[in-house]
Protein backbone atom coordinates (compact mmCIF):
# COMPACT_ATOMS: atom_id res chain seq x y z
CA UNK A 1 0.00 0.00 0.00
CA UNK A 2 0.89 3.55 -0.09
CA UNK A 3 3.96 4.67 1.73
CA UNK A 4 4.65 1.16 3.15
CA UNK A 5 8.45 0.38 2.90
CA UNK A 6 7.94 -3.30 2.44
CA UNK A 7 6.03 -2.73 -0.91
CA UNK A 8 8.82 -0.38 -1.65
CA UNK A 9 11.59 -2.77 -1.10
CA UNK A 10 9.91 -5.53 -3.00
CA UNK A 11 9.19 -3.14 -5.91
CA UNK A 12 13.41 -2.92 -5.99
CA UNK A 13 13.41 -6.63 -6.40
CA UNK A 14 14.16 -7.80 -3.26
CA UNK A 15 13.47 -11.49 -1.90
CA UNK A 16 11.98 -11.49 1.09
CA UNK A 17 14.19 -12.31 3.95
CA UNK A 18 16.62 -9.56 2.00
CA UNK A 19 13.56 -7.08 3.19
CA UNK A 20 13.76 -8.35 6.74
CA UNK A 21 16.86 -8.31 6.87
CA UNK A 22 17.23 -4.61 5.98
CA UNK A 23 14.80 -3.81 8.64
CA UNK A 24 17.14 -5.42 10.74
CA UNK A 25 20.06 -3.44 9.93
CA UNK A 26 17.96 0.02 10.19
CA UNK A 27 18.32 0.22 13.92
CA UNK A 28 22.12 -0.47 14.04
CA UNK A 29 22.89 1.50 11.26
CA UNK A 30 26.90 2.85 12.03
CA UNK A 31 27.76 -0.24 13.40
CA UNK A 32 30.64 -2.03 12.37
CA UNK A 33 30.52 -5.19 10.55
CA UNK A 34 31.26 -7.22 12.97
CA UNK A 35 29.11 -5.49 15.84
CA UNK A 36 25.98 -5.78 13.33
CA UNK A 37 26.91 -9.35 12.79
CA UNK A 38 26.79 -10.20 16.74
CA UNK A 39 23.25 -7.92 16.93
CA UNK A 40 21.61 -9.98 14.40
CA UNK A 41 23.20 -13.31 15.64
CA UNK A 42 24.86 -13.84 12.04
CA UNK A 43 28.77 -14.58 11.46
CA UNK A 44 30.33 -11.67 9.92
CA UNK A 45 31.13 -13.45 6.39
CA UNK A 46 27.84 -14.54 6.51
CA UNK A 47 26.66 -10.87 7.01
CA UNK A 48 28.68 -9.90 4.06
CA UNK A 49 27.06 -12.57 1.68
CA UNK A 50 23.67 -11.26 2.52
CA UNK A 51 23.83 -7.74 2.12
CA UNK A 52 24.62 -8.04 -1.64
CA UNK A 53 21.30 -7.32 -2.77
CA UNK A 54 21.59 -4.42 -0.70
CA UNK A 55 24.64 -3.55 -1.53
CA UNK A 56 23.88 -3.45 -5.21
CA UNK A 57 21.14 -1.30 -4.80
CA UNK A 58 22.31 1.71 -2.67
CA UNK A 59 20.34 0.19 0.30
CA UNK A 60 23.07 -0.51 2.63
CA UNK A 61 26.60 0.99 2.24
CA UNK A 62 30.07 -0.04 3.84
CA UNK A 63 32.22 3.13 5.13
CA UNK A 64 35.82 1.42 6.40
CA UNK A 65 33.93 -1.75 7.97
CA UNK A 66 30.59 0.31 9.39
CA UNK A 67 27.02 -0.38 7.95
CA UNK A 68 25.42 2.33 6.82
CA UNK A 69 21.48 2.28 5.90
CA UNK A 70 20.89 5.75 3.96
CA UNK A 71 17.18 7.10 4.26
CA UNK A 72 15.28 4.91 2.02
CA UNK A 73 13.64 7.88 0.40
CA UNK A 74 16.95 9.04 -0.74
CA UNK A 75 18.07 5.63 -1.92
CA UNK A 76 15.05 5.55 -4.15
CA UNK A 77 15.75 8.75 -5.35
CA UNK A 78 19.19 8.12 -6.17
CA UNK A 79 17.87 4.93 -8.25
CA UNK A 80 15.45 6.57 -10.51
CA UNK A 81 17.43 8.96 -11.32
CA UNK A 82 20.07 6.37 -12.38
CA UNK A 83 17.05 4.59 -14.24
CA UNK A 84 16.58 7.18 -15.69
CA UNK A 85 19.42 7.97 -17.05
CA UNK A 86 20.11 4.38 -18.61
CA UNK A 87 16.49 5.31 -20.48
CA UNK A 88 17.60 8.04 -22.02
CA UNK A 89 20.76 6.48 -23.01
CA UNK A 90 18.27 3.60 -24.26
CA UNK A 91 15.92 5.43 -26.29
CA UNK A 92 18.86 7.10 -27.76
CA UNK A 93 20.18 4.14 -29.27
CA UNK A 94 17.02 2.80 -29.97
CA UNK A 95 16.60 5.76 -31.62
CA UNK A 96 19.70 5.42 -33.77
CA UNK A 97 19.27 1.62 -34.51
CA UNK A 98 15.54 2.25 -35.88
CA UNK A 99 16.90 5.27 -38.73
CA UNK A 100 19.57 2.72 -39.36
CA UNK A 101 16.86 -0.04 -40.27
CA UNK A 102 15.40 1.60 -43.63
CA UNK A 103 19.06 1.94 -44.72
CA UNK A 104 19.66 -1.85 -44.36
CA UNK A 105 15.93 -2.54 -45.65
CA UNK A 106 16.78 -0.37 -48.88
CA UNK A 107 20.12 -2.20 -48.96
CA UNK A 108 18.36 -5.36 -49.63
CA UNK A 109 16.33 -4.34 -52.26
CA UNK A 110 18.86 -4.48 -54.93
CA UNK A 111 17.90 -7.08 -57.73
CA UNK A 112 20.45 -10.17 -57.72
CA UNK A 113 22.92 -9.70 -60.11
CA UNK A 114 22.40 -12.71 -61.82
CA UNK A 115 18.90 -10.94 -62.72
CA UNK A 116 20.69 -7.91 -63.85
CA UNK A 117 21.89 -7.48 -68.06
CA UNK A 118 23.92 -4.36 -67.15
CA UNK A 119 25.11 -2.18 -64.09
CA UNK A 120 26.87 1.20 -63.82
CA UNK A 121 27.96 3.25 -61.14
CA UNK A 122 25.95 6.54 -60.36
CA UNK A 123 27.92 9.50 -61.66
CA UNK A 124 28.95 11.78 -58.37
CA UNK A 125 30.65 11.47 -55.38
CA UNK A 126 30.51 11.81 -51.31
CA UNK A 127 33.85 14.21 -50.82
CA UNK A 128 35.82 16.61 -48.33
CA UNK A 129 38.97 18.82 -48.82
CA UNK A 130 40.15 20.69 -52.02
CA UNK A 131 40.12 24.31 -52.90
CA UNK A 132 35.83 25.11 -53.11
CA UNK A 133 36.36 28.43 -55.18
CA UNK A 134 38.55 26.18 -58.08
CA UNK A 135 36.24 23.27 -57.97
CA UNK A 136 33.23 26.37 -58.33
CA UNK A 137 35.04 27.58 -61.25
CA UNK A 138 35.60 23.82 -63.08
CA UNK A 139 31.73 23.28 -62.76
CA UNK A 140 31.02 26.37 -64.12
CA UNK A 141 32.97 26.13 -67.21
CA UNK A 142 32.10 22.38 -67.75
CA UNK A 143 28.42 23.42 -67.53
CA UNK A 144 25.91 25.21 -69.48
CA UNK A 145 22.22 26.92 -68.24
CA UNK A 146 20.85 28.31 -65.32
CA UNK A 147 22.70 28.13 -62.23
CA UNK A 148 20.08 27.41 -59.40
CA UNK A 149 20.92 28.37 -55.67
CA UNK A 150 19.54 27.98 -52.20
CA UNK A 151 21.70 30.22 -49.95
CA UNK A 152 20.18 30.21 -46.33
CA UNK A 153 23.30 31.57 -44.81
CA UNK A 154 25.69 32.43 -47.81
CA UNK A 155 26.36 36.11 -47.68
CA UNK A 156 28.18 34.97 -43.88
CA UNK A 157 30.63 33.35 -45.72
CA UNK A 158 34.79 34.68 -46.15
CA UNK A 159 34.52 33.69 -49.70
CA UNK A 160 31.14 35.07 -50.78
CA UNK A 161 32.99 38.16 -52.67
CA UNK A 162 34.94 35.82 -54.95
CA UNK A 163 32.02 33.73 -55.56
CA UNK A 164 30.31 37.02 -56.37
CA UNK A 165 32.86 37.59 -59.24
CA UNK A 166 32.79 33.82 -60.75
CA UNK A 167 28.57 34.57 -60.92
CA UNK A 168 29.30 37.81 -63.12
CA UNK A 169 31.30 36.01 -65.59
CA UNK A 170 29.07 33.75 -66.19
CA UNK A 171 26.51 36.06 -66.47
CA UNK A 172 28.49 37.93 -68.73
CA UNK A 173 28.43 34.55 -70.92
CA UNK A 174 24.41 35.22 -71.19
CA UNK A 175 23.89 32.24 -68.46
CA UNK A 176 20.56 33.14 -66.05
CA UNK A 177 21.22 33.14 -62.10
CA UNK A 178 18.24 32.62 -59.57
CA UNK A 179 18.86 32.27 -56.31
CA UNK A 180 16.70 31.94 -53.14
CA UNK A 181 16.87 33.44 -49.29
CA UNK A 182 15.39 33.34 -46.33
CA UNK A 183 13.38 36.53 -45.09
CA UNK A 184 15.72 37.35 -42.54
CA UNK A 185 18.32 38.11 -45.21
CA UNK A 186 16.22 40.84 -46.48
CA UNK A 187 17.24 42.35 -42.95
CA UNK A 188 20.83 40.78 -42.09
CA UNK A 189 22.31 41.23 -45.20
CA UNK A 190 20.92 43.31 -47.56
CA UNK A 191 24.06 44.57 -49.14
CA UNK A 192 25.20 41.10 -50.04
CA UNK A 193 21.28 40.84 -51.71
CA UNK A 194 21.22 44.40 -53.55
CA UNK A 195 25.41 42.68 -54.97
CA UNK A 196 23.89 40.16 -56.26
CA UNK A 197 20.85 42.12 -57.93
CA UNK A 198 23.05 44.14 -59.31
CA UNK A 199 24.86 41.64 -61.31
CA UNK A 200 21.53 40.67 -62.54
CA UNK A 201 20.49 37.70 -60.32
CA UNK A 202 16.79 36.83 -59.61
CA UNK A 203 15.87 36.52 -56.08
CA UNK A 204 13.05 35.88 -54.40
CA UNK A 205 12.64 34.97 -50.68
CA UNK A 206 10.79 32.54 -48.28
CA UNK A 207 10.41 32.42 -44.60
CA UNK A 208 13.21 29.13 -44.07
CA UNK A 209 15.38 27.73 -46.74
CA UNK A 210 16.10 23.88 -45.31
CA UNK A 211 19.82 23.60 -46.98
CA UNK A 212 22.40 25.00 -49.16
CA UNK A 213 22.22 23.61 -52.99
CA UNK A 214 23.38 24.96 -56.38
CA UNK A 215 22.64 23.25 -59.66
CA UNK A 216 24.47 23.90 -62.79
CA UNK A 217 22.41 23.59 -65.76
CA UNK A 218 21.75 19.61 -65.95
CA UNK A 219 25.62 19.18 -65.58
CA UNK A 220 25.94 19.62 -61.59
CA UNK A 221 24.48 19.42 -58.19
CA UNK A 222 25.93 19.73 -54.79
CA UNK A 223 24.46 19.87 -51.59
CA UNK A 224 25.70 18.85 -47.96
CA UNK A 225 25.40 15.19 -46.71
CA UNK A 226 23.48 15.34 -44.42
CA UNK A 227 21.19 18.82 -46.07
CA UNK A 228 22.40 21.39 -44.21
CA UNK A 229 24.12 24.47 -43.78
CA UNK A 230 27.57 22.76 -43.92
CA UNK A 231 30.36 22.85 -46.65
CA UNK A 232 31.69 19.26 -45.96
CA UNK A 233 31.37 16.94 -46.63
CA UNK A 234 29.28 17.25 -49.69
CA UNK A 235 27.38 15.35 -52.36
CA UNK A 236 28.66 16.17 -55.68
CA UNK A 237 25.48 14.50 -58.79
CA UNK A 238 26.50 14.77 -62.20
CA UNK A 239 23.66 11.60 -62.73
CA UNK A 240 21.71 13.50 -64.99
CA UNK A 241 18.19 12.15 -63.93
CA UNK A 242 18.93 13.63 -60.09
CA UNK A 243 20.20 16.89 -61.43
CA UNK A 244 17.29 17.28 -63.32
CA UNK A 245 15.03 16.49 -60.41
CA UNK A 246 16.50 18.31 -57.52
CA UNK A 247 16.30 21.23 -60.48
CA UNK A 248 12.33 20.29 -60.04
CA UNK A 249 12.13 20.72 -56.54
CA UNK A 250 13.99 24.12 -56.31
CA UNK A 251 11.07 24.91 -59.33
CA UNK A 252 8.36 24.28 -56.62
CA UNK A 253 10.70 26.09 -54.17
CA UNK A 254 10.90 28.68 -56.33
CA UNK A 255 7.21 29.01 -56.92
CA UNK A 256 6.15 29.62 -53.50
CA UNK A 257 8.79 32.01 -52.78
CA UNK A 258 8.30 35.89 -52.91
CA UNK A 259 10.37 38.19 -55.35
CA UNK A 260 11.87 41.36 -53.71
CA UNK A 261 10.59 44.23 -56.26
CA UNK A 262 13.00 46.75 -54.57
CA UNK A 263 15.66 44.57 -55.71
CA UNK A 264 14.64 44.51 -59.75
CA UNK A 265 14.70 47.94 -59.45
CA UNK A 266 17.42 48.73 -58.10
CA UNK A 267 16.68 49.42 -54.50
CA UNK A 268 17.69 48.80 -51.20
CA UNK A 269 15.82 45.48 -49.86
CA UNK A 270 13.70 46.43 -46.81
CA UNK A 271 11.64 44.81 -44.53
CA UNK A 272 9.45 47.54 -43.95
CA UNK A 273 8.55 47.32 -47.34
CA UNK A 274 7.84 43.72 -47.34
CA UNK A 275 5.65 43.84 -44.25
CA UNK A 276 3.39 46.66 -45.61
CA UNK A 277 3.47 44.59 -48.92
CA UNK A 278 1.93 42.06 -46.95
CA UNK A 279 -0.17 43.99 -45.05
CA UNK A 280 -1.67 45.37 -48.00
CA UNK A 281 -2.09 41.79 -49.14
CA UNK A 282 -4.15 41.29 -46.42
CA UNK A 283 -1.83 38.49 -45.35
CA UNK A 284 -2.43 37.76 -41.37
CA UNK A 285 -0.29 37.97 -38.68
CA UNK A 286 0.68 34.64 -38.23
CA UNK A 287 1.54 33.97 -41.81
CA UNK A 288 3.71 37.09 -41.92
CA UNK A 289 5.27 35.68 -38.86
CA UNK A 290 6.13 32.28 -40.37
CA UNK A 291 7.61 34.18 -43.63
CA UNK A 292 9.79 36.07 -41.10
CA UNK A 293 10.84 33.73 -39.26
CA UNK A 294 9.89 35.32 -36.30
CA UNK A 295 7.54 35.25 -33.28
CA UNK A 296 3.82 36.69 -33.48
CA UNK A 297 4.25 38.84 -30.87
CA UNK A 298 7.28 40.32 -32.86
CA UNK A 299 5.69 40.92 -36.08
CA UNK A 300 1.99 42.25 -33.74
CA UNK A 301 4.89 44.77 -32.20
CA UNK A 302 6.62 45.61 -35.45
CA UNK A 303 2.85 46.35 -37.43
CA UNK A 304 2.07 48.69 -34.10
CA UNK A 305 5.43 50.82 -34.69
CA UNK A 306 5.00 51.15 -38.27
CA UNK A 307 1.16 52.40 -38.43
CA UNK A 308 2.78 54.72 -35.64
CA UNK A 309 5.56 56.47 -37.97
CA UNK A 310 3.23 56.67 -40.37
CA UNK A 311 0.56 57.87 -38.13
CA UNK A 312 -2.92 55.93 -38.65
CA UNK A 313 -5.21 53.71 -36.87
CA UNK A 314 -5.63 50.88 -39.14
CA UNK A 315 -3.84 48.40 -41.59
CA UNK A 316 -5.91 50.30 -44.63
CA UNK A 317 -4.92 53.93 -43.65
CA UNK A 318 -1.23 52.65 -43.17
CA UNK A 319 -1.55 51.11 -46.74
CA UNK A 320 -2.66 54.03 -48.25
CA UNK A 321 -0.11 56.36 -46.21
CA UNK A 322 2.60 54.42 -47.43
CA UNK A 323 1.92 54.51 -50.90
CA UNK A 324 1.39 58.56 -50.63
CA UNK A 325 4.61 58.77 -49.29
CA UNK A 326 6.53 56.65 -51.96
CA UNK A 327 7.19 53.90 -49.59
CA UNK A 328 5.18 51.17 -51.69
Amino acid sequence: MPGDHASVLAALGLRRDSEQLYFRLVPVSGHTVVGVARLVQERPDRLLRLLTPLLERGLVVLDDERVLVPPLADVVSELVLRESRQAATAAARLGELASAVPHLVAAGTRPHERDLSEVHPLDGELSSGGDPLELLQLMLRSSRGDMLWLRPDAWAMARESRVSELLAEAMATGRRSRAIYPVRALAEAPDALRTRAHLGEQVRVMSEVPTRMFIFGDAHAVLPEPLGFADEPRVHVRQRSIVAALSMWFEVLWSRAAPVPELESGGQPDERRFLLEQLMAGVTDEVIARKLGIGLRTVRRRIAALMSDLGVDTRFQAGVEAARRGWL
